[in-house]
Parts: structure tokens; sequence; C-alpha cells
């Protein structure tokens, strides 16, 4: 990596740190709807579905933009989009103070959406300030930035009490304004983007950033992505649900037990990237299916009633999991969700190099979609059931398939590379152990020994 050539630490902790704080702050202001939304829906009277296109607008747009975010970053440099990203989202975060029809405030929504898309500027703009091998660990920490979801959480109901709705978001539009305007004062810009400037190049257009995008393996990065954080999403706001459903708990408890979901499925990134730059990434995100479908399985049992034959006349008994063993299996999954978000994304520069921004884009995009789509399937698949469980069943068959999908690309591929491998006797998961091209050469090593 030339370009990295004459970066010093200090700056790159410098770009990770600032890059993290505006990713932070963003993430805060894309969920802000869950607080004051149910102001808003009080205040115009509007019923479920107005609301929970409402609500669902943000998390849509947030997704979408992603791609085109992502394009422009290459072109641009991530410290000019990143900054005038959320110069622009502050501008419709402040509009929901004035705004008073439903419309408006779709429109709105629109903009502040936008604070999503801030996810891909940061991981392009991060990840070429440092090198391959330590790009794992330093996309993980920048991720961890979906704890501003819990600063949202924990600080925004104070001032929807002591504001209102109105003068919240404009504390909010205030603060994204700060953020904005000390990133890009502080900021430097990335050593990809400079280098190419002082060459007299331009960053590569549109149709060459999409081009990556003709390849399967991005698709099946993206359906990683699609459980790893859109099911993380909808799990997020499903869960408080679940829990006053199936085991008739206050709301106040409900919201609790969910946030001991979402803590874990957040602040483990850093170690998840930490964890793919030392095991690699292929590893942990067979770690993160494997742990899931058992933590799926256990969770998607629905609470069974039996009748066995004794000797002495009929047993009846009925198998369930109680709440405290939801909860932790919940704290577990998040767990290893937080893991392989971190995972994917050490993928996309290794493979990707020159494409981080448009294939991050596509994959962040994707996994955004999971947020907003499977709400809606879980709800349709429990009005067809009328099984609480049954959202996990539909988590479970989809962990299923990217697992199964990812193993076989990855034995296709190192057996192209080394035909060896096709033997019998490889056919345990080498790329766990290590590179293919070892156990080869023992095999051919083995052959002229005998």
């Amino acid at each position: 990596m030339k370009h990295l050539e004459g970066v010093t630490p200090p700056q790159q902790y410098r770009a990770l740190g600032l890059s993290t704080l505006a990713f932070t702050t963003c993430f805060a202001v894309w969920t802000i709807f869950s607080i004051i939304g149910i102001q808003i829906k009080q205040d115009l009277g509007l019923n479920e579905t107005q609301f929970g296109i409402l609500v669902a607008t943000p998390i849509l747009t947030g997704s979408i933009s992603r791609i085109f975010l992502g394009i422009w970053t290459e072109q641009f440099g991530g410290r000019r989009v990143f900054s005038l990203l959320m110069l622009i989202t502050a501008v419709c975060v402040f509009m929901l103070s004035y705004v008073q029809t439903y419309a408006m405030f779709l429109v709105a929504a629109l903009g502040v959406g936008l604070a999503g898309g801030s996810f891909i500027v940061g991981i392009a703009y991060t990840s070429y300030w440092f090198e391959k091998e330590k790009q794992g660990t330093a996309l993980g920490i920048f991720g961890a930035g979906n704890a501003g979801a819990a600063v949202t959480n924990f600080g925004a109901p104070f001032l929807l009490l002591a504001l209102g709705w109105e003068q919240t978001a404009v504390v909010y539009a205030i603060v994204l304004t700060v953020v904005a305007v000390g990133f890009w004062v502080f900021s430097k810009e990335d050593p990809l983007t400079r280098a190419r400037r002082g060459q007299g190049g331009k960053g590569s257009s549109a149709r060459e950033q999409l081009e990556p995008l003709r390849h399967l393996q991005v698709w099946r990065f993206a359906l990683y992505y699609f459980f790893v954080f859109g099911a993380f999403v909808a799990l997020a706001s499903y869960l408080p649900r679940y829990y006053v459903g199936a085991y008739d708990v206050s709301i106040a408890v409900a919201g609790s037990l969910a946030a001991l979901y979402t803590l874990p499925a957040s602040v483990f990134r850093a170690l998840g990237g930490w964890m793919s730059d030392r095991y690699g990434a292929r590893s942990i995100m067979y770690m993160t299916f494997i742990a899931s479908l058992l933590c799926l399985f256990l969770l998607a049992y629905p609470e069974t009633s039996y009748v066995v034959q004794g000797k002495e006349g009929e047993i009846a008994f009925t198998l369930a999991m109680p709440l405290w063993g939801v909860v932790v299996l919940t704290v577990l999954l998040g767990f290893f969700m937080s893991l392989g978000k971190a995972a994917v994304y050490k993928h996309i520069p290794v493979y990707y190099p020159e494409n981080v921004g448009s294939v991050g884009g596509l994959v962040g995009m994707i996994g955004g979609l999971g947020g907003f789509f499977l709400p809606i399937m879980f709800g349709i698949v429990l009005d067809l059931t009328g099984v609480w469980t049954s959202s996990y069943m539909v988590l479970f068959v989809l962990v299923a398939v990217s697992l199964a999908w990812m193993h076989g690309a990855i034995r296709r591929m190192e057996r192209q590379r080394v035909p060896e491998l096709g033997e019998e006797r490889y056919r345990y998961l080498p790329e766990i152990q290590g590179p293919a091209e070892h156990y080869a050469e023992r095999r051919r090593t083995q052959q002229t020994e005998e």
C-alpha cells in the first residue's frame, strides 16, 4: 500500500477517532424516531400504518443511500462527503421542528435517513488509513458507533420531557452541525484520495466503481450482512413486542430485556474486527453462523406438550423455553452478530481494495434493507402460524442458507486453486486450520517421501 507511506500512527488514530465520533452521532440521529415518534403519532393522530411508514422511512433511505454515497466517497473523498452529509442531515433534522403535516414529515424523514448512510462513508474513509492487517480492528472500532442508538435511548427521553419533541430535534440538529464542522476542521483527507490528487488523477467513475457488483461473491457478502446487521436491527425493534406477547411482561421490562440484546450486538464489533485480523474473517464467519444456528434452533423451538405411554399409564409433560433462557440466548446471539458484522467488512478491502465504497455500499444497503423487511416478514409469519417463535424460524433458515452457500463457495474456490484438496482426506475445513497451500505442500511432501 504505497499510499500509506509517511502516514504515522497518531494520524491513523485521529482519523479513526473522528470518524467513529461522527458515525456515533449519525447513528443517534438515525434512531431519533424511536423516541420522538410516539409523541408525533399522538400529536398528528396517526394510525398504525401511517406511524409504521414514518418510522421505517429513515431506515429505508439510510439503506438505499449507501450505494451512491459509497461511490461518491470513492470519487470525492470521505472527508468531503462525510462533512457535507452531516450538514445536509442536520438541516433535515432541524426541519422536523417546523413540520406540521404528515406528508412533510415523510419528506423530512427521508433526509434524516441519510444519517444511516454515513456508515459506508466512514468505512471507506477509515479503511484507507490503515494497513490490510489492521483494517479489521479499525473497522470494528468504527462500527461500534452503532452504540449511538443507546445514546438516543438514554438521552432523548430526558430532552423530550424537558423540551418537547420539537426542541429535541433542534438540539440534535445543533449537535450534528457541531460534529460536522469539527470533523471538517480537524480531519485530513485520506491517504488514497490525497495520492490520487497528487498524481493529477481522479477517482474512478461510477461505472468503474459498480463493475465489481457483477461478481456473485459481492452478493454473497450482502446476504451475510442481511443477517448480521439486518436481523440485528429487526430484532431490536421486534423483541419488545415478543416479550410482551409471549411472556406477558410490561413494556418497561420488555424494553430493558431488549436492551440487553442490543448492547453486545453493538459494543463487541470492535472485538470482531480484532479477531478477524488475528484469526481471519472467514473463521469468524464460520463461528458466527454455527453459533447463531445453535442459538436460533433453541429459540425457534415452540412450546410443545408431549404425552408418552408409561408402564402405568400416560405421562404428560411440556417443553418450553423460560424467559431467562430467551434473554441469555438473545444476548449470545447479539454477541456473535457483532463479531459477524466486523468480519463481513473485513472481507471487502481485502477482495476489493479499490472499490471499498461501491462494494461496501451495496453490502450495507442490503443489510439495512434486512432491518426494513424482516420485521414485516416476522409479522406475516406470526399471523400465518400463530407461533411466537416463528420469527426465529425465519432467521434459522436465513443463517442455514448463508452457511451452506459460504462453505460451498469456499470449498469450490479452494479446490480450483489447489486440486489436491479434492481428496477425501482433506474434506474437513482446511480454510479454518490454515492456508490451503500448506496442506497441498504437505501432501506433495508425503508423496515424495513415500
